[in-house]
């Protein structure tokens, strides 16, 4: 098993305007960016880094149109100049702008510049091939119809980012549950790309036990990843994601439908004959006495102690916790209850 941390990374360096509450928020803006993007081609001989009055620095193109520069494009121009960013962010704006004067290369075969309005997202080479957020979510939105964001983590983040740079996206099947080797798991995955050149393209699935407010994934089996890229090939990623997608559904349907009839058999075992030996039994598979008591007298009214009635009144019980921690524990050890009845 392993513990995934990507997610918990993707948390803790994103901003609040960089969060979405929804799959769907998250489309809506990735579209808006697609829509109001574009794609100029402009040798590096024609560009002008000029200084403004606020203190900052464009660049200018051949077309007399300036552009405001974020840290990712200042990045790849600083790169381009073959200059240290930190040595001109040290300097005064109009010397900062005579040292780009004199060190931009001269060369005449067009590069690509990335625009959003007047600012400039991200410059590139002819080599570079983009792929847009939007079309990647639209995949996803199309294939992943049960997945949803994992239960909010610390400062209310879901999992869903995106901004200048890149776009991220965590998703799991809440109701995905089945048993792989006698424990509960449920499937999920990562997807992300970048419009500028941040970041490769790419997914990974898995199969996971719990999620903290970290967003660490713990105890995944069956993780795979593929990445790809911003090369001449890289739309044939989506077609690729797609299938990724779709084998995640399809175990996960095939699971669920192999484990009908451990529910059917659930409904109709009993866990003991009597209080005292279902009491036992739940302590030996790490349900708390307390907790097992109060399960047992929703089971009793429901006429017997069966693992299946057991299992049910745990997952209600665990449902009126105020930690995710403790919901998701106590969800797992009732769900392992369930191989008894396999």
């Amino acid at each position: 098993m392993q513990n995934l941390v990507r997610a918990s990374a993707e948390l803790f360096r994103r901003t609040p305007d960089e969060c979405f509450p929804s799959l769907d928020a998250l489309s809506e803006y990735c579209q808006g960016q697609k829509e109001n993007s574009r794609e100029l081609w402009q040798p590096p001989g024609s560009f002008e880094v000029l200084p403004t009055v606020a203190g900052q620095l464009r660049l200018s193109t051949s077309d007399d149109d300036a552009y405001t520069m974020n840290d990712w494009s200042f990045s790849q121009l600083c790169r381009l100049s073959s200059v240290a960013k930190e040595t001109v962010n040290r300097l005064f704006p109009a010397t900062a702008a005579r040292v780009f004067q004199e060190t931009l290369p001269r060369a005449s075969k067009p590069m690509q510049l990335f625009t959003e309005d007047d600012n400039l997202r991200s410059i590139h080479a002819a080599s570079y091939t983009r792929l847009f957020n939007a079309d990647l979510l639209e995949v996803v939105r199309e294939y992943a119809l049960d997945f949803r964001p994992p239960q909010e983590g610390i400062d209310t983040k879901t999992g869903l980012y995106a901004g200048q740079q890149d776009m991220f996206a965590f998703l799991i099947d809440p109701e995905g549950w089945t048993e792989i080797e006698g424990e509960a798991f449920a499937p999920g995955f990562f997807v992300w790309n970048s419009e500028t050149g941040a970041r490769s393209v790419g997914i990974q699935t898995f199969w996971f036990q719990k999620v903290c407010q970290n967003h660490i994934v713990w105890d995944a089996v069956e993780v795979t990843e593929l990445t790809r890229k911003h090369t001449a090939n890289v739309h044939e990623s989506l077609n690729e994601i797609r299938q990724a997608i779709e084998m995640l559904v399809q175990k996960r349907d095939a699971r669920r439908d192999g484990f009908v009839p451990v529910i059917a058999k659930a409904m109709k075992t009993k866990l003991g004959d009597d209080a005292d030996e279902v009491l036992k039994a739940l302590a030996q598979n790490g349900i708390p006495r307390g907790l097992a008591k109060q399960a047992m007298e929703i089971a009793k009214r429901q006429g017997a102690f069966t693992i299946f009635a057991l299992v049910d009144a745990l997952t209600r019980l665990s449902g009126q916790m105020n930690f995710v921690g403790g919901r998701t524990e106590i969800d797992q050890k009732a769900a392992g209850l369930l191989a008894l009845a396999a």
